[in-house]
Protein backbone atom coordinates (compact mmCIF):
# COMPACT_ATOMS: atom_id res chain seq x y z
CA UNK A 1 0.00 0.00 0.00
CA UNK A 2 1.48 3.31 -1.15
CA UNK A 3 0.77 5.89 1.55
CA UNK A 4 1.88 8.83 -0.57
CA UNK A 5 1.40 12.62 -0.53
CA UNK A 6 -0.05 13.71 -3.88
CA UNK A 7 -0.30 17.35 -4.94
CA UNK A 8 -3.62 18.32 -6.49
CA UNK A 9 -3.12 19.01 -10.18
CA UNK A 10 0.59 18.10 -10.32
CA UNK A 11 0.17 15.16 -12.65
CA UNK A 12 3.87 14.88 -13.45
CA UNK A 13 4.97 14.72 -9.80
CA UNK A 14 2.10 12.42 -8.85
CA UNK A 15 2.90 10.06 -11.73
CA UNK A 16 6.54 9.98 -10.67
CA UNK A 17 5.63 9.26 -7.04
CA UNK A 18 3.27 6.49 -8.10
CA UNK A 19 5.79 4.78 -10.38
CA UNK A 20 8.62 5.11 -7.87
CA UNK A 21 6.40 3.62 -5.19
CA UNK A 22 5.31 0.80 -7.50
CA UNK A 23 8.88 -0.10 -8.43
CA UNK A 24 10.09 0.03 -4.84
CA UNK A 25 7.17 -2.13 -3.69
CA UNK A 26 8.05 -4.73 -6.29
CA UNK A 27 11.65 -4.76 -5.07
CA UNK A 28 10.24 -5.42 -1.60
CA UNK A 29 8.33 -8.42 -2.94
CA UNK A 30 4.83 -7.04 -3.58
CA UNK A 31 2.41 -9.11 -5.67
CA UNK A 32 -0.13 -6.26 -5.86
CA UNK A 33 0.38 -2.51 -5.32
CA UNK A 34 -2.39 -0.09 -4.33
CA UNK A 35 -2.52 3.72 -4.30
CA UNK A 36 -4.92 6.01 -2.42
CA UNK A 37 -8.14 7.38 -3.87
CA UNK A 38 -7.60 9.83 -6.76
CA UNK A 39 -3.85 9.62 -6.20
CA UNK A 40 -3.07 10.65 -9.77
CA UNK A 41 -5.10 13.87 -9.65
CA UNK A 42 -4.76 14.55 -5.94
CA UNK A 43 -7.78 14.86 -3.64
CA UNK A 44 -10.00 16.80 -3.75
CA UNK A 45 -9.50 18.22 -7.27
CA UNK A 46 -12.80 20.14 -7.00
CA UNK A 47 -13.68 22.16 -10.12
CA UNK A 48 -10.55 21.05 -11.95
CA UNK A 49 -12.79 18.08 -12.74
CA UNK A 50 -14.97 20.35 -14.87
CA UNK A 51 -12.06 21.01 -17.24
CA UNK A 52 -12.06 18.58 -20.18
CA UNK A 53 -8.35 19.21 -20.66
CA UNK A 54 -7.59 18.14 -17.08
CA UNK A 55 -9.42 14.84 -17.53
CA UNK A 56 -7.72 14.27 -20.87
CA UNK A 57 -4.30 14.92 -19.34
CA UNK A 58 -5.05 12.48 -16.52
CA UNK A 59 -5.95 9.82 -19.08
CA UNK A 60 -2.67 10.39 -20.92
CA UNK A 61 -0.65 10.11 -17.72
CA UNK A 62 -2.50 6.95 -16.72
CA UNK A 63 -1.70 5.37 -20.07
CA UNK A 64 1.95 6.32 -19.60
CA UNK A 65 2.00 4.76 -16.14
CA UNK A 66 0.31 1.61 -17.43
CA UNK A 67 2.99 1.23 -20.10
CA UNK A 68 5.58 0.77 -17.33
CA UNK A 69 3.54 -1.72 -15.30
CA UNK A 70 4.38 -5.41 -15.63
CA UNK A 71 2.60 -8.53 -14.38
CA UNK A 72 2.27 -7.20 -10.83
CA UNK A 73 -1.05 -5.32 -10.85
CA UNK A 74 -1.03 -1.66 -9.92
CA UNK A 75 -4.28 -0.15 -8.60
CA UNK A 76 -4.24 3.61 -9.24
CA UNK A 77 -6.91 6.06 -8.12
CA UNK A 78 -7.93 8.53 -10.83
CA UNK A 79 -11.01 10.35 -12.18
CA UNK A 80 -11.90 8.71 -15.49
CA UNK A 81 -14.33 9.26 -18.34
CA UNK A 82 -16.51 6.64 -19.97
CA UNK A 83 -14.92 3.92 -22.01
CA UNK A 84 -11.33 4.23 -20.82
CA UNK A 85 -11.31 0.62 -19.66
CA UNK A 86 -13.11 -0.55 -22.79
CA UNK A 87 -11.04 1.26 -25.43
CA UNK A 88 -7.64 0.36 -23.98
CA UNK A 89 -8.26 -3.17 -22.74
CA UNK A 90 -11.58 -4.66 -23.83
CA UNK A 91 -12.64 -7.25 -21.26
CA UNK A 92 -13.51 -10.65 -22.65
CA UNK A 93 -16.64 -10.70 -20.52
CA UNK A 94 -19.28 -8.44 -22.09
CA UNK A 95 -21.06 -8.28 -18.75
CA UNK A 96 -17.99 -6.61 -17.25
CA UNK A 97 -18.19 -3.78 -19.83
CA UNK A 98 -21.65 -2.77 -18.63
CA UNK A 99 -20.50 -2.88 -15.03
CA UNK A 100 -17.49 -0.63 -15.34
CA UNK A 101 -18.46 1.69 -18.18
CA UNK A 102 -19.23 5.28 -17.19
CA UNK A 103 -21.46 7.61 -19.27
CA UNK A 104 -19.83 10.04 -21.68
CA UNK A 105 -17.81 13.00 -20.41
CA UNK A 106 -20.59 15.44 -21.21
CA UNK A 107 -22.79 13.83 -18.58
CA UNK A 108 -20.57 11.90 -16.19
CA UNK A 109 -17.22 11.20 -14.66
CA UNK A 110 -16.25 8.35 -12.38
CA UNK A 111 -14.20 8.33 -9.18
CA UNK A 112 -12.23 5.26 -10.16
CA UNK A 113 -9.45 2.88 -9.37
CA UNK A 114 -7.78 1.71 -12.57
CA UNK A 115 -6.31 -1.78 -12.54
CA UNK A 116 -3.05 -1.62 -14.50
CA UNK A 117 -1.30 -4.81 -15.57
CA UNK A 118 0.99 -5.91 -18.40
CA UNK A 119 1.17 -2.47 -19.96
CA UNK A 120 -2.53 -1.77 -20.16
CA UNK A 121 -5.59 -0.68 -18.22
CA UNK A 122 -7.15 -4.05 -17.51
CA UNK A 123 -10.20 -3.02 -15.52
CA UNK A 124 -11.75 -0.09 -13.68
CA UNK A 125 -13.53 -0.02 -10.32
CA UNK A 126 -15.98 2.88 -10.11
CA UNK A 127 -17.02 4.34 -6.76
CA UNK A 128 -20.70 3.62 -6.06
CA UNK A 129 -21.42 5.71 -2.97
CA UNK A 130 -20.58 9.37 -3.42
CA UNK A 131 -20.35 11.30 -0.13
CA UNK A 132 -21.97 14.71 0.01
CA UNK A 133 -21.47 15.67 3.65
CA UNK A 134 -18.77 17.35 5.76
CA UNK A 135 -16.09 18.50 3.32
CA UNK A 136 -17.19 16.12 0.56
CA UNK A 137 -19.01 17.28 -2.55
CA UNK A 138 -18.60 14.29 -4.85
CA UNK A 139 -22.10 14.31 -6.26
CA UNK A 140 -21.23 17.64 -7.89
CA UNK A 141 -18.63 15.92 -10.06
CA UNK A 142 -19.13 12.17 -10.29
CA UNK A 143 -21.72 9.65 -11.34
CA UNK A 144 -21.91 6.46 -9.25
CA UNK A 145 -20.75 3.13 -10.59
CA UNK A 146 -23.28 0.38 -11.21
CA UNK A 147 -23.36 -3.40 -10.99
CA UNK A 148 -21.31 -5.69 -8.80
CA UNK A 149 -18.02 -4.53 -7.30
CA UNK A 150 -14.91 -5.11 -9.38
CA UNK A 151 -13.02 -8.33 -8.59
CA UNK A 152 -9.57 -9.07 -9.94
CA UNK A 153 -7.24 -12.06 -9.68
CA UNK A 154 -3.91 -11.77 -7.90
CA UNK A 155 -2.27 -15.17 -8.22
CA UNK A 156 -4.85 -17.61 -6.91
CA UNK A 157 -6.66 -15.01 -4.81
CA UNK A 158 -9.83 -13.08 -5.62
CA UNK A 159 -9.48 -9.42 -4.68
CA UNK A 160 -12.43 -7.04 -4.46
CA UNK A 161 -11.54 -3.42 -5.28
CA UNK A 162 -13.64 -0.62 -3.79
CA UNK A 163 -13.24 3.12 -3.28
CA UNK A 164 -13.48 4.69 0.18
CA UNK A 165 -17.18 5.24 0.99
CA UNK A 166 -18.12 1.94 -0.68
CA UNK A 167 -16.52 0.12 2.24
CA UNK A 168 -17.95 2.15 5.09
CA UNK A 169 -21.59 1.01 5.14
CA UNK A 170 -22.77 -2.46 6.07
CA UNK A 171 -25.31 -2.81 3.27
CA UNK A 172 -23.13 -1.18 0.62
CA UNK A 173 -21.31 -2.60 -2.40
CA UNK A 174 -19.28 -5.05 -0.32
CA UNK A 175 -22.46 -6.93 0.51
CA UNK A 176 -22.45 -8.01 -3.15
CA UNK A 177 -18.90 -9.32 -3.49
CA UNK A 178 -19.58 -12.96 -2.66
CA UNK A 179 -16.59 -15.18 -2.03
CA UNK A 180 -13.35 -13.15 -2.04
CA UNK A 181 -10.01 -13.51 -0.29
CA UNK A 182 -9.06 -9.86 0.04
CA UNK A 183 -10.87 -6.52 -0.02
CA UNK A 184 -8.82 -3.49 -1.04
CA UNK A 185 -10.18 -0.04 -0.27
CA UNK A 186 -8.53 3.05 -1.77
CA UNK A 187 -9.14 6.12 0.40
CA UNK A 188 -8.58 9.85 0.69
CA UNK A 189 -9.91 10.19 4.23
CA UNK A 190 -9.15 13.55 5.88
CA UNK A 191 -7.86 13.74 9.40
CA UNK A 192 -10.28 14.41 12.26
CA UNK A 193 -9.45 13.93 15.94
CA UNK A 194 -10.26 10.36 16.91
CA UNK A 195 -11.15 9.27 13.38
CA UNK A 196 -8.69 6.39 13.13
CA UNK A 197 -10.39 4.31 15.80
CA UNK A 198 -13.69 4.78 13.96
CA UNK A 199 -12.13 3.68 10.67
CA UNK A 200 -10.67 0.54 12.19
CA UNK A 201 -13.90 -0.37 13.98
CA UNK A 202 -15.86 -0.14 10.72
CA UNK A 203 -13.17 -2.04 8.80
CA UNK A 204 -13.27 -4.82 11.37
CA UNK A 205 -17.00 -5.20 10.68
CA UNK A 206 -16.39 -5.37 6.91
CA UNK A 207 -13.64 -7.94 7.36
CA UNK A 208 -15.91 -10.17 9.43
CA UNK A 209 -18.88 -9.70 7.08
CA UNK A 210 -16.85 -10.63 3.99
CA UNK A 211 -14.67 -13.19 5.80
CA UNK A 212 -11.75 -11.66 3.94
CA UNK A 213 -8.62 -9.69 4.63
CA UNK A 214 -9.43 -5.99 4.53
CA UNK A 215 -6.77 -3.53 3.34
CA UNK A 216 -7.33 0.22 3.60
CA UNK A 217 -4.79 2.54 1.98
CA UNK A 218 -5.06 6.24 2.77
CA UNK A 219 -3.39 9.36 1.43
CA UNK A 220 -1.17 11.56 3.57
CA UNK A 221 -0.42 15.28 3.41
CA UNK A 222 -2.00 18.71 3.49
CA UNK A 223 -4.34 20.09 0.84
CA UNK A 224 -5.58 23.60 1.62
CA UNK A 225 -7.42 23.22 4.94
CA UNK A 226 -7.54 19.41 4.81
CA UNK A 227 -4.90 17.10 6.23
CA UNK A 228 -4.75 13.45 5.24
CA UNK A 229 -3.17 11.46 8.03
CA UNK A 230 -2.35 8.16 6.33
CA UNK A 231 -2.55 5.44 8.99
CA UNK A 232 -3.23 2.86 6.29
CA UNK A 233 -3.96 -0.54 7.79
CA UNK A 234 -4.88 -4.15 7.21
CA UNK A 235 -7.27 -6.47 9.05
CA UNK A 236 -7.50 -10.25 9.05
CA UNK A 237 -10.91 -11.88 8.51
CA UNK A 238 -11.50 -11.80 12.26
CA UNK A 239 -11.19 -8.02 12.30
CA UNK A 240 -7.78 -7.84 13.98
CA UNK A 241 -5.17 -5.32 12.84
CA UNK A 242 -2.26 -7.12 11.17
CA UNK A 243 -0.49 -4.06 9.71
CA UNK A 244 -0.62 -0.30 10.18
CA UNK A 245 1.34 2.60 8.71
CA UNK A 246 2.37 5.64 10.70
CA UNK A 247 0.40 8.86 11.05
CA UNK A 248 1.28 11.95 9.00
CA UNK A 249 4.22 10.29 7.19
CA UNK A 250 4.71 8.85 3.73
CA UNK A 251 5.29 5.13 3.83
CA UNK A 252 5.11 1.96 1.76
CA UNK A 253 3.21 -0.50 3.93
CA UNK A 254 3.89 -4.12 3.00
CA UNK A 255 1.12 -6.52 4.04
CA UNK A 256 1.77 -10.25 4.09
CA UNK A 257 -1.42 -12.22 4.71
CA UNK A 258 0.50 -15.50 5.06
CA UNK A 259 3.15 -14.34 7.53
CA UNK A 260 1.44 -11.59 9.51
CA UNK A 261 4.29 -11.51 12.04
CA UNK A 262 6.44 -9.89 9.35
CA UNK A 263 4.12 -6.91 9.02
CA UNK A 264 4.80 -3.51 10.55
CA UNK A 265 2.16 -2.26 12.99
CA UNK A 266 2.73 1.38 13.88
CA UNK A 267 1.59 2.33 17.38
CA UNK A 268 -1.07 5.07 17.26
CA UNK A 269 0.12 8.47 18.40
CA UNK A 270 -0.94 10.04 21.66
CA UNK A 271 -4.13 12.08 20.92
CA UNK A 272 -2.35 15.41 21.47
CA UNK A 273 0.67 14.31 19.44
CA UNK A 274 -1.66 13.32 16.62
CA UNK A 275 -3.24 16.79 16.55
CA UNK A 276 0.08 18.59 16.82
CA UNK A 277 1.62 16.63 13.96
CA UNK A 278 -1.48 17.25 11.84
CA UNK A 279 -1.02 20.99 12.36
CA UNK A 280 2.66 20.74 11.48
CA UNK A 281 2.00 18.71 8.33
CA UNK A 282 -0.89 20.94 7.21
CA UNK A 283 1.26 24.06 7.66
CA UNK A 284 4.32 22.61 5.94
CA UNK A 285 2.39 21.38 2.92
CA UNK A 286 0.38 24.58 2.53
CA UNK A 287 3.59 26.60 2.39
CA UNK A 288 5.62 24.23 0.25
CA UNK A 289 2.91 23.10 -2.15
CA UNK A 290 2.01 26.71 -2.90
CA UNK A 291 5.59 27.60 -3.71
CA UNK A 292 6.41 29.73 -0.65
CA UNK A 293 9.71 29.50 1.19
CA UNK A 294 9.18 31.25 4.51
CA UNK A 295 6.64 32.61 6.98
CA UNK A 296 6.36 35.48 9.44
CA UNK A 297 4.55 35.46 12.77
CA UNK A 298 3.54 38.33 15.05
CA UNK A 299 4.76 37.07 18.43
CA UNK A 300 2.95 38.88 21.21
CA UNK A 301 4.08 36.93 24.23
CA UNK A 302 0.69 35.23 24.40
CA UNK A 303 -0.13 31.55 24.18
CA UNK A 304 -1.69 31.54 20.69
CA UNK A 305 1.26 33.13 18.92
CA UNK A 306 3.59 30.89 20.94
CA UNK A 307 1.87 27.76 19.66
CA UNK A 308 1.79 29.03 16.07
CA UNK A 309 5.48 29.93 16.21
CA UNK A 310 6.34 26.48 17.60
CA UNK A 311 4.32 24.70 14.92
CA UNK A 312 5.85 26.84 12.17
CA UNK A 313 9.35 26.16 13.45
CA UNK A 314 8.72 22.42 13.61
CA UNK A 315 7.15 22.48 10.15
CA UNK A 316 9.68 24.63 8.29
CA UNK A 317 12.76 25.02 10.46
CA UNK A 318 13.83 28.17 12.31
CA UNK A 319 15.63 29.62 9.28
CA UNK A 320 12.30 29.87 7.46
CA UNK A 321 10.40 31.59 10.28
CA UNK A 322 10.76 35.25 11.30
CA UNK A 323 9.13 36.63 14.39
CA UNK A 324 8.01 40.21 14.88
CA UNK A 325 7.07 41.90 18.14
CA UNK A 326 4.75 44.85 17.57
CA UNK A 327 4.32 46.47 20.98
CA UNK A 328 1.87 49.29 21.64
CA UNK A 329 1.53 51.67 24.56
CA UNK A 330 -0.50 48.96 26.31
CA UNK A 331 1.94 46.09 25.83
CA UNK A 332 3.20 44.81 29.17
CA UNK A 333 6.85 44.31 29.90
CA UNK A 334 6.28 40.63 30.69
CA UNK A 335 4.75 40.09 27.26
CA UNK A 336 7.79 41.63 25.60
CA UNK A 337 10.20 39.53 27.62
CA UNK A 338 8.10 36.38 27.08
CA UNK A 339 8.14 36.96 23.31
CA UNK A 340 11.93 37.36 23.35
CA UNK A 341 12.35 34.24 25.51
CA UNK A 342 10.13 32.18 23.20
CA UNK A 343 12.06 33.28 20.11
CA UNK A 344 15.35 32.38 21.79
CA UNK A 345 14.10 28.91 22.70
CA UNK A 346 12.79 28.33 19.17
CA UNK A 347 15.96 29.64 17.57
CA UNK A 348 14.10 32.43 15.78
CA UNK A 349 15.07 35.96 14.95
CA UNK A 350 12.69 38.37 16.71
CA UNK A 351 12.52 41.92 15.42
CA UNK A 352 10.67 44.59 17.37
CA UNK A 353 8.65 47.23 15.54
CA UNK A 354 6.79 49.53 17.96
CA UNK A 355 3.46 50.77 16.57
CA UNK A 356 3.16 53.89 18.75
CA UNK A 357 4.10 56.35 15.97
CA UNK A 358 1.52 54.86 13.61
CA UNK A 359 -1.04 54.71 16.42
CA UNK A 360 -0.68 58.42 17.16
CA UNK A 361 -0.75 59.40 13.49
CA UNK A 362 -3.84 57.39 12.64
CA UNK A 363 -5.63 58.45 15.81
CA UNK A 364 -5.08 62.06 14.81
CA UNK A 365 -6.38 61.42 11.32
CA UNK A 366 -9.47 59.65 12.65
CA UNK A 367 -10.10 62.50 15.07
CA UNK A 368 -10.88 64.73 12.10
CA UNK A 369 -13.79 62.47 11.19
CA UNK A 370 -14.88 61.47 14.67
CA UNK A 371 -14.65 64.86 16.35
CA UNK A 372 -12.19 63.52 18.87
CA UNK A 373 -9.55 60.85 19.45
CA UNK A 374 -10.86 57.31 18.86
CA UNK A 375 -11.60 55.36 22.03
CA UNK A 376 -13.05 52.05 23.14
CA UNK A 377 -13.40 49.35 20.52
CA UNK A 378 -12.45 51.73 17.71
CA UNK A 379 -9.07 52.40 19.29
CA UNK A 380 -8.53 48.73 20.12
CA UNK A 381 -9.22 47.67 16.55
CA UNK A 382 -7.04 50.46 15.22
CA UNK A 383 -4.03 48.95 16.99
CA UNK A 384 -4.79 45.51 15.63
CA UNK A 385 -5.18 46.87 12.10
CA UNK A 386 -1.87 48.73 12.33
CA UNK A 387 -0.22 45.42 13.17
CA UNK A 388 -2.00 43.77 10.25
CA UNK A 389 -0.75 46.47 7.86
CA UNK A 390 2.82 46.10 9.13
CA UNK A 391 2.80 42.31 8.79
CA UNK A 392 1.24 42.38 5.34
CA UNK A 393 3.74 45.02 4.25
CA UNK A 394 6.61 42.78 5.30
CA UNK A 395 4.91 39.91 3.49
CA UNK A 396 4.64 41.94 0.29
CA UNK A 397 8.29 42.98 0.48
CA UNK A 398 9.73 39.55 1.30
CA UNK A 399 7.29 37.02 -0.12
CA UNK A 400 6.89 35.41 3.30
CA UNK A 401 3.42 34.21 4.28
CA UNK A 402 1.78 35.79 7.33
CA UNK A 403 0.60 33.09 9.73
CA UNK A 404 -2.35 34.38 11.70
CA UNK A 405 -2.62 33.37 15.34
CA UNK A 406 -6.36 33.37 16.10
CA UNK A 407 -7.83 30.22 17.64
CA UNK A 408 -11.25 28.64 17.04
CA UNK A 409 -12.81 29.95 20.26
CA UNK A 410 -11.98 33.54 19.38
CA UNK A 411 -13.00 33.18 15.74
CA UNK A 412 -16.28 31.59 16.79
CA UNK A 413 -17.42 34.56 18.88
CA UNK A 414 -15.83 37.24 16.70
CA UNK A 415 -13.12 38.07 19.25
CA UNK A 416 -10.79 39.20 16.48
CA UNK A 417 -10.31 42.26 14.29
CA UNK A 418 -11.22 42.16 10.63
CA UNK A 419 -8.18 43.28 8.60
CA UNK A 420 -6.18 43.24 11.84
CA UNK A 421 -5.10 40.09 13.63
CA UNK A 422 -7.19 38.07 11.15
CA UNK A 423 -5.16 39.39 8.17
CA UNK A 424 -2.75 36.85 6.74
CA UNK A 425 -2.20 33.93 4.41
CA UNK A 426 -2.75 30.88 6.60
CA UNK A 427 -4.53 30.39 9.92
CA UNK A 428 -2.62 27.58 11.62
CA UNK A 429 -4.85 27.13 14.71
CA UNK A 430 -8.13 28.22 13.13
CA UNK A 431 -9.76 24.94 14.20
CA UNK A 432 -8.10 24.68 17.63
CA UNK A 433 -10.14 25.73 20.65
CA UNK A 434 -8.42 27.82 23.30
CA UNK A 435 -8.39 25.05 25.88
CA UNK A 436 -6.75 22.76 23.33
CA UNK A 437 -4.16 25.47 22.58
CA UNK A 438 -2.96 25.18 26.18
CA UNK A 439 -3.01 21.38 26.04
CA UNK A 440 -0.91 21.36 22.86
CA UNK A 441 1.61 23.79 24.34
CA UNK A 442 1.98 21.59 27.41
CA UNK A 443 2.38 18.49 25.24
CA UNK A 444 5.06 20.23 23.14
CA UNK A 445 6.86 21.24 26.32
CA UNK A 446 6.74 17.65 27.57
CA UNK A 447 8.35 16.54 24.30
CA UNK A 448 10.99 19.25 24.56
CA UNK A 449 11.84 18.25 28.12
CA UNK A 450 12.10 14.62 27.04
CA UNK A 451 14.36 15.31 24.06
CA UNK A 452 16.21 18.51 25.01
CA UNK A 453 15.81 18.81 28.76
CA UNK A 454 13.93 22.11 28.86
CA UNK A 455 10.58 23.65 27.91
CA UNK A 456 10.20 25.09 24.43
CA UNK A 457 7.42 27.50 25.41
CA UNK A 458 8.11 29.62 28.52
CA UNK A 459 5.94 28.56 31.43
CA UNK A 460 5.11 32.20 32.13
CA UNK A 461 3.19 32.29 28.86
CA UNK A 462 1.04 29.36 30.00
CA UNK A 463 0.31 30.66 33.49
CA UNK A 464 -0.64 34.29 32.89
CA UNK A 465 -4.22 35.40 32.17
CA UNK A 466 -4.86 35.67 28.41
CA UNK A 467 -5.18 39.24 27.16
CA UNK A 468 -5.26 41.09 23.85
CA UNK A 469 -3.50 44.03 25.58
CA UNK A 470 -5.38 46.67 23.61
CA UNK A 471 -6.35 48.72 26.67
CA UNK A 472 -5.02 49.07 30.22
CA UNK A 473 -5.26 45.89 32.34
CA UNK A 474 -7.35 44.10 29.70
CA UNK A 475 -8.13 40.38 30.14
CA UNK A 476 -10.11 38.01 27.90
CA UNK A 477 -12.43 37.08 30.76
CA UNK A 478 -13.72 40.66 30.86
CA UNK A 479 -15.38 40.05 27.48
CA UNK A 480 -15.80 36.28 27.46
CA UNK A 481 -16.60 33.57 29.98
CA UNK A 482 -13.69 31.38 31.07
CA UNK A 483 -12.58 29.23 28.15
CA UNK A 484 -13.33 26.00 29.99
CA UNK A 485 -16.95 27.21 30.15
CA UNK A 486 -17.03 28.72 26.66
CA UNK A 487 -15.47 25.88 24.67
CA UNK A 488 -18.03 23.15 25.52
CA UNK A 489 -20.85 25.49 24.43
CA UNK A 490 -19.04 26.25 21.19
CA UNK A 491 -18.36 22.59 20.52
CA UNK A 492 -22.04 21.71 20.87
CA UNK A 493 -23.17 24.65 18.74
CA UNK A 494 -20.60 24.34 15.96
CA UNK A 495 -19.43 20.74 15.75
CA UNK A 496 -22.64 19.02 16.86
CA UNK A 497 -25.12 21.50 15.32
CA UNK A 498 -27.07 21.75 18.58
CA UNK A 499 -29.59 24.55 18.94
CA UNK A 500 -29.36 27.00 21.80
CA UNK A 501 -32.30 25.26 23.48
CA UNK A 502 -30.54 21.89 23.27
CA UNK A 503 -27.38 23.35 24.79
CA UNK A 504 -29.40 24.80 27.66
CA UNK A 505 -31.10 21.42 28.14
CA UNK A 506 -27.62 19.88 28.47
CA UNK A 507 -27.11 21.97 31.60
CA UNK A 508 -25.60 25.27 30.43
CA UNK A 509 -26.83 28.65 31.63
CA UNK A 510 -29.61 29.94 29.39
CA UNK A 511 -28.54 33.60 29.37
CA UNK A 512 -24.94 32.68 28.62
CA UNK A 513 -25.94 30.29 25.85
CA UNK A 514 -28.14 32.95 24.24
CA UNK A 515 -25.30 35.46 24.37
CA UNK A 516 -22.63 33.12 23.02
CA UNK A 517 -24.69 31.66 20.19
CA UNK A 518 -25.72 35.16 19.13
CA UNK A 519 -22.05 36.16 19.06
CA UNK A 520 -21.22 33.16 16.89
CA UNK A 521 -23.99 34.00 14.42
CA UNK A 522 -23.06 37.68 14.28
CA UNK A 523 -19.42 36.88 13.48
CA UNK A 524 -20.16 34.81 10.39
CA UNK A 525 -19.23 37.68 8.06
CA UNK A 526 -15.77 37.86 9.65
CA UNK A 527 -15.12 34.15 9.21
CA UNK A 528 -16.06 34.34 5.52
CA UNK A 529 -13.10 36.70 5.07
CA UNK A 530 -10.55 34.75 7.08
CA UNK A 531 -7.66 32.78 5.57
CA UNK A 532 -7.77 28.98 5.32
CA UNK A 533 -6.43 26.94 8.19
CA UNK A 534 -5.83 23.34 9.21
CA UNK A 535 -8.97 21.30 9.89
CA UNK A 536 -8.71 18.92 12.86
CA UNK A 537 -12.35 18.57 13.99
CA UNK A 538 -15.49 17.18 12.43
CA UNK A 539 -16.67 20.72 11.65
CA UNK A 540 -14.25 23.56 11.06
CA UNK A 541 -14.89 27.08 9.77
CA UNK A 542 -14.47 26.09 6.14
CA UNK A 543 -16.25 24.18 3.41
CA UNK A 544 -17.86 21.86 5.98
CA UNK A 545 -19.81 24.66 7.74
CA UNK A 546 -21.83 26.87 5.43
CA UNK A 547 -24.01 29.18 7.46
CA UNK A 548 -25.86 32.20 6.08
CA UNK A 549 -24.51 35.58 7.07
CA UNK A 550 -28.01 37.05 7.09
CA UNK A 551 -29.71 34.79 9.60
CA UNK A 552 -32.33 35.48 12.27
CA UNK A 553 -32.79 31.95 13.57
CA UNK A 554 -31.71 31.81 17.21
CA UNK A 555 -32.81 28.31 18.22
CA UNK A 556 -34.04 29.40 21.63
CA UNK A 557 -37.54 27.94 21.41
CA UNK A 558 -38.11 25.81 24.49
CA UNK A 559 -35.03 27.05 26.32
CA UNK A 560 -35.58 27.63 30.04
Amino acid sequence: MLQINPVVGDLVANSTALLEGYEQAIRLGAVCVVSPELALSGYPPEDLLLKDGFISDIHDHLVAIAARVGPVPFLVGAPLEAGVDVTLAPPTDARRVSQVAVPTRSTALGNCVAVLRDGRIEDVAVKRLLPNYDVFDEQRYFQPGVGDPTIISVGSERVAVVVCEDAWVSDGPLSLVGDVDVVVSANASPYVRGRQSEREAIAAQRARETNAYFLSVNAVGGQDELVFDGQSFAMNPSGEVIARAGAHVEQILMVDTDDTAANAIAIPLDPLAEVYHALVLGTRDYIHKNGFRSVIVAISGGVDSALVAAIATDALGPDCVRGFALPSRYSSEHSRTDAADLARRLGLTLEEIPIEVAHVALSSSLALALGGEPSGLTDENLQSRIRGVVMMGISNATGAVVLTTGNKSEMAVGYSTLYGDSAGGFAVIKDVQKTLVYDLCRWRNDEARRTAGDELIPLSILTKAPSAELRPDQRDDQSLPPYDVLDPILEMYIEHDATAAQIVAAGHDAALVARITSMVDAAEYKRRQSPPGVRITSKAFGKDRRMPITNRYRGLEGAK
